[in-house]
Formats: C-alpha cells, sequence, structure tokens
C-alpha cells in the first residue's frame, strides 16, 4: 500500500449534511486546530457558524448558501490538515465547485490568512445573483433531452449516469417535471442558487474583482482542475478569471477522477480519500475497474448520510486513519464499504 498515491476529494454545494465532520473537533489535533483558527479568523461570525456546524438535523440553514458553502470550505480544510498530519500527503488534491477553493487552499493557492476574505467574497457575491436552483439527473450527458429551456445548463457530470442541471425557477421546475414525465429519476440539490449555469455570469464578474485583492500562488501539490480535468499549472492558478469562471461553467468532476483512474489506478494504484458528507464523491469509482480490482481504494473519511448509531465520523476517520498509517489490513473491508 506503500506505493499507492493518496488522492484527497472535497465535495462541494449539495452534498452538505448536520454536523459533518463535527465529531472530528476536539478529537482529531490538526483538524480542530486548523477550524479553530477559521472560525477565530471571522470573528463573531465565526462563533455563529460553528453553532450552525453543531447543530442536528433538521437544519435548514444549511440550504444558505454563506453558511453551506463557509462550512465546506472550512471542514474540508481542516480535513485535509488532518490527512497531511497522518500522511504526509495528500499527493493529489481534486474538489467539487466549493471544494476546490478548499483544495487549492491546501494546494498553497491561497495562503490560508487569506482564506476569511475569499470566505466573505464568495458569500457576498452569491446572494445577490445566481437564484435559482440545481437539479440531479440519473442520465449520461447524450441522454439528456435537448436543447434545454433558456436558462438551464449542464452543471456538472459527476459519475457515468450523473449528471446535474441548473437555472432559474420557473424553468428549472418545468425541466424537472418534463425529465420526471420521460422516466429519469431526479433529485433535487440542497442549493437555493443554480451554479455553473450562465446566471452566474454577474456573480462571476464581481467575484473576478474580489479576488485580484487576494494573493494567488503556484500550487505546491498536484492540484487536478475540474474545469479542465488536467493539473492546475501556475498561470491558471495565479489567474483570478481562472477561479471566478469557475461559477459558470461545468463541473466535469467525473472526467477528471476517471482520468486519474485510468492513468494511475491500475499501477501503483490510489487510495481515494473521500471527504464527502455523504460519500458521492467516490460513488462513481467504485465501478471503475481499478477499484474493482483491489488495485485502487476508496477509504471514506466520514460517516455516510444517515449514519447508523455505530457508524459515526470518529469511526470512520479513526478507521481512515490506521488504514492510512499502515495499520491491520482487515480494515480494508472497512475503507470500501
Amino acid at each position: 500500500m506503500t506505493n499507492r498515491r493518496t488522492v484527497l476529494l472535497l465535495p462541494g454545494q449539495g452534498a452538505q449534511r448536520e454536523r459533518m465532520g463535527a465529531e472530528l473537533y476536539g478529537r482529531q489535533p490538526a483538524f480542530t486546530t486548523y477550524a479553530d483558527s477559521l472560525f477565530r479568523s471571522l470573528d463573531s461570525d465565526g462563533d455563529k457558524l460553528a453553532a450552525e456546524w453543531q447543530r442536528p438535523a433538521p437544519n435548514p440553514a444549511l440550504d444558505d448558501v454563506g453558511v453551506a458553502q463557509s462550512l465546506l470550505l472550512v471542514v474540508g480544510y481542516a480535513l485535509g490538515q488532518a490527512v497531511h498530519a497522518v500522511t504526509g500527503g495528500p499527493d493529489i488534491l481534486l474538489g467539487h465547485s466549493a471544494g476546490e477553493l478548499a483544495a487549492a487552499c491546501l494546494a498553497g493557492v491561497f495562503p490560508p490568512e487569506d482564506l476569511l476574505p475569499l470566505l466573505a467574497a464568495r458569500s457576498r457575491t452569491l446572494h445577490t445573483d445566481g437564484r435559482g436552483g440545481m437539479l440531479a439527473v440519473a442520465a449520461a450527458p447524450d441522454e439528456l433531452p435537448e436543447p434545454f429551456e433558456p436558462g438551464i445548463a449542464l452543471a456538472a457530470i459527476n459519475g457515468p449516469r450523473h449528471c446535474i442541471l441548473a437555472g432559474p425557477e420557473p424553468a428549472l421546475g418545468r425541466t424537472s417535471a418534463a425529465l420526471s414525465s420521460a422516466g429519469f429519476a431526479l433529485r433535487h440539490l440542497r442549493s437555493s442558487h443554480a451554479f455553473h449555469s450562465p446566471v452566474m455570469r454577474p456573480t462571476a464578474a464581481r467575484f473576478r474583482g474580489e479576488l485580484g485583492e487576494v494573493r494567488l500562488r503556484p500550487p505546491h501539490s498536484t492540484l487536478i482542475s475540474s474545469r479542465t480535468t488536467a493539473p492546475v499549472t501556475p498561470s491558471q492558478a495565479t489567474d483570478p478569471s481562472f477561479w471566478a469562471d469557475q461559477l459558470l461553467l461545468p463541473v466535469l468532476f467525473w472526467p477528471a477522477l476517471k482520468s486519474l483512474l485510468d492513468q494511475q489506478g491500475h499501477q501503483p494504484g490510489l487510495i481515494l480519500l473521500d471527504g464527502s458528507a455523504d460519500r458521492s464523491l467516490s460513488a462513481a469509482a467504485r465501478r471503475h475497474p481499478a477499484v474493482r480490482s483491489g488495485r485502487s481504494l476508496v477509504v471514506p473519511l466520514l460517516a455516510p448520510a444517515e449514519p447508523a448509531a455505530d457508524d459515526t465520523d470518529l469511526t470512520a476517520w479513526t478507521a481512515a486513519a490506521e488504514l492510512l498509517a499502515g495499520g491491520d489490513p482487515s480494515l480494508r473491508r472497512t475503507a470500501q464499504t
């Protein structure tokens, strides 16, 4: 297992759940230290955000874009630092939407001290424009009926037959009804905005201006872009437009992850660390030949979306940490579950 490279997968809007990762707080030292530092950087707003994080389900506040994306960034960054404390890695970072920003922070593109203005800028730009929703559809891109209604766009490809559509209401509602009538399985995501669609263009323009005030640096780790499916180059990393335009362009998460598995998943193999609170980031990867053969592993870092009493975030993290540290090979079954 020592030859396998670790890939940290970090989630974006729609994958959040109540108390995601909260059980690690106060128990995993690196996670606690970095979560604390980020909450403190928000002053009194940090206390409010931490309180929302600790609140049990149901918590409608997690549907608010400012709360959800701030927590996704805080938890993703702290989780990445916890992985680093155990392994010295990860070797490769791949994030989905807001998770890509957390991955960029871990790769050194956005220094930790600049995370607060990044969070604030992102929240400000997302409250006024881009209202709408996001719809998960069990279909391959070429199976979706086109053309879409005006304003509706393919927002993400998360698996071979897992696409996300986004757009304003009521167009998204009409699209949902038409797809349902045509027999497609659908699920509305926890999002009040139409991310990765053209309606985000004004927001992206403002975000680009605010990012011009943030120090951007080339990544010191391999950071895979879910926009290009390739490693982020130094020129891309230091270009505010590259990150701002992420808001209106589709997320090619599965094509990026599949490319990694195709190229590196068989020899010597990869360890995919799923940092999502619903294990959605690795769902498609589990069916990839590299994982099915056992050459690559899927290791969930958090519990499932609806964990049982004995299946908690702390349990999942402990099993993952022991496996990564070279512990009992019998933990492999836990890692793949």
